[in-house]
């Protein structure tokens, strides 16, 4: 058994927009408010963050968040990785690097951005972390095991993961046939829909419910929403049974 905390529901700019004057962005309801996507797993005695957006400090700090084992990334967008330095804290009380799993070309993005972390001879008080990179095979982060699911991001390979019943997609717009079949059997699936207009990268609202419904899961949460997708209350009373909108600080329990 293990618990999930939506850290975040919302795109790279997060909602409210700045500047932005729409009815969602003034809206006065929290499950409107989205910073950068992201969730917290845990079990007894693990504790797994995927993704650390430029938000992960203030995620950390509202969900009372003491304990990580181990950061897992799904891609090198900086909506997803740019929060990375704020793993500091967690280095002090720990006394220890933070184990961190990716794909090569997150590496690579992680490696240049926050190069400081990589140096030989690097002042004390910088991030410490150790790389492992995530293949094609499953892998294991104390007592979850993560099966990589890869999808696409237009152009982009972006890893998804299923963790016991349990699936997380985020930043897709495409899930080739063999993928799809790792996700079947899930009891709980989370899965990106930007808004309801057509978007080049990501599923938006009417391709996400196409995706989801041939694969007969009893619950489906969306998330990764824009501004866009309207407000939270109206669009989640005309999706269909079992499929629900995320909002942050949202919990989730999996048996």
């Amino acid at each position: 058994m293990f618990d999930i905390t939506i850290l975040g529901s919302g795109t790279s700019t997060g909602v409210p927009l700045i500047g932005c004057d729409c009815a969602v962005c003034k809206s006065v309801d929290a499950k409107d408010k989205r910073l950068r996507t992201s969730i917290k797993i845990q079990t007894n005695t693990t504790t797994v963050v995927i993704d650390t957006t430029p938000d992960f400090r203030y995620q950390m700090l509202r969900t009372q968040t003491t304990k990580i084992d181990a950061i897992v990334f799904t891609h090198p967008h900086r909506d997803h990785y740019a929060g990375l330095d704020d793993i500091r804290p967690f280095n002090f009380f720990s006394k220890k690097s933070m184990p961190i799993y990716a794909n090569e070309i997150t590496q690579e993005a992680i490696k240049r951005d926050f190069y400081y972390a990589f140096e030989k001879d690097k002042d004390a008080g910088l991030p410490e972390m150790i790389l492992h990179t995530i293949g094609k095979e499953s892998f294991t982060i104390g007592d979850m095991l993560f099966r990589p699911i890869q999808v696409m991001h237009r152009d982009m390979p972006v890893l998804g993961f299923r963790i016991g019943d349990f699936t997380y997609i985020t930043d897709a717009n495409f899930i080739p046939d063999t993928e799809l079949e790792k996700i079947k059997g899930s009891k709980l699936l989370i899965l990106n829909a930007l808004r309801k207009e057509a978007h080049p990268t990501h599923y938006n609202l009417e391709q996400a419910l196409a995706v989801i419904e041939p694969l007969g899961i009893p619950k489906v949460f969306l998330t990764h929403f824009s501004h866009q997708i309207g407000l939270h209350d109206q669009v989640e009373a005309n999706l269909p049974k079992g499929v629900h909108l995320a909002y942050d600080g949202l919990q989730l329990t999996v048996a």
